[in-house]
């Protein structure tokens, strides 16, 4: 686990008191009891209020929670609630510092958006590659129960550990009896999900938020945030940094403000936004621009799931980027043609590049492929795996020319370090049930 690091404390309140999470009673005293009647007015009362406080999901789509509680909400009978603490995403670690300092903010989240759009039941995916978060997680839903805190139990599960895993149709299609594979959409969870029945999907971090909304309201959520953006955000920065760790900001601070924050190498150039499916960048570029879902549009970034990887000097960022490709490939569902052959594809003529041994001209060919392959995947993977190649082909296009003609990039010329500096699993989990 990295360092855990704040700006202003909301989500982090109180996490360097104790290297582990806080108890029920610790949790209390430091927020506050969890409210009782406004998670309850089903269609009204919290959807209204995290509506008005504009608080959007943190697992890397951006959706607008309120919006997402109000149509739950609106349906007819029972609905289920799900928390997704999966956090596949290997250059994130947000959620499991939460889950492992704050791990009863969760659960309230998870209770009271129960309440608020009617379920009968409610649960809680994590990954069985983490042990240690499993065992901790399940000590503070004992704990919860037997303070007899929750209207309905809140079961923890245990899922296979790969990329895709943690996508909400996976989980839906998981919890429902299968692998946990991606499905096709529509119809969306939050239509019809666990059972059939409407489903609420948000990840854990989301949920957090939506407990501290339901203590102290939208305009106090609001106080937070930068330029129309509204209230705080967890965010992982490594790489190139003389301090990496998961950081609370300000929404709609600027990449270069949280790179400072972390104290980035003033000599690197270029920086990864959004995790594996984000994209690559020239640091000048993107430096000025609020790290928000908006603000990186212009760019044709995203924060995803709040990442940045600072790449260091003297390392290729595009044999970074072929790793990644080499990674993502190897993680898909192979459920369609683009997993199955456009990714290994695109993985072994970026790996040609980077490796300064093109077979006849795999820069056609990965422009051919990328067409072939965007838009036409059974799921989001193969998209998000295209965005980052040809955001690294964009962001290190001196280099891909110089790899390309067999002759040295800057990474060379500066002495480049082979072995790679991005986080990856020590093997992939290979089971999706």
């Amino acid at each position: 686990m990295t360092t855990v690091r704040t700006g202003p404390a909301r989500l982090t309140a109180g996490w360097h008191l104790a290297g582990r999470p806080a108890t029920l009673r610790e949790h209390t005293e430091r927020y506050g009891p969890m409210p009782r009647d406004i998670g309850r007015s089903r269609r009204h009362g919290l959807p209204d209020e995290v509506a008005a406080a504009g608080l959007t999901g943190r697992g890397g789509a951006g959706f607008p929670t309120g919006r997402k509680m109000h149509t739950v909400a609106s349906s007819r009978g029972a609905t289920i609630v799900v928390a997704n603490g999966m956090e596949s995403e290997p250059a994130s670690e947000k959620d499991q510092a939460l889950l492992a300092r704050a791990p009863h903010l969760v659960l309230d989240g998870i209770s009271l958006a129960a309440d608020a759009v009617g379920a009968s039941e409610t649960h809680l995916c994590l990954a069985r590659t983490r042990q240690w978060q499993l065992d901790e997680v399940r000590a503070a839903v004992a704990e919860r129960d037997r303070a007899g805190l929750d209207r309905i139990p809140i079961t923890v599960h245990e899922l296979p550990h790969n990329y895709v895993a943690s996508e909400e149709t996976s989980l839906v299609h998981w919890l429902n009896g299968g692998e946990a594979k991606p499905t096709s959409t529509p119809p969306r969870p939050f239509e019809r999900g666990v059972r059939r029945r409407p489903t609420l999907i948000d990840n854990v971090e989301t949920l957090a938020h939506v407990a501290l909304i339901a203590r102290y309201g939208a305009d106090w959520f609001r106080e937070a945030g930068i330029g129309g953006a509204a209230g705080t955000m967890l965010t992982t920065i490594s790489g190139a940094v003389a301090q990496p760790g998961v950081y609370e900001i300000e929404s709609g601070v600027t990449v270069g403000h949280v790179l400072a924050l972390a104290g980035a190498d003033a000599a690197s150039q270029a920086v990864l936004l959004g995790g594996y499916f984000g994209t690559w960048h020239d640091i000048p570029s993107v430096e000025d621009l609020p790290f928000t879902t908006a603000g990186l549009r212009p760019a044709g970034g995203s924060p995803g799931a709040g990442v940045l990887h600072v790449l260091p000097p003297g390392v290729c960022g595009l044999g970074e980027a072929a790793r990644i490709m080499r990674y993502l490939a190897g993680q898909g569902a192979q459920q369609c043609g683009p997993c199955i052959f456009g990714l290994p594809a695109v993985a072994d003529d970026m790996a040609q590049v980077a490796a300064g041994r093109p077979q006849g001209d795999p820069l056609e060919r990965m422009q051919r492929r990328f067409a072939q392959i965007s838009g036409r995947g059974a799921c989001r993977h193969p998209d998000g795996a295209v965005r980052m190649a040809q955001s690294a082909l964009r962001a290190f296009a001196a280099d891909v020319h110089a790899h390309a003609r067999h002759m040295p990039c800057r990474a060379n010329h500066r002495g480049h370090r082979p072995d790679t500096v991005l986080p990856f699993p020590p093997r992939p989990e290979g089971e999706w049930r």
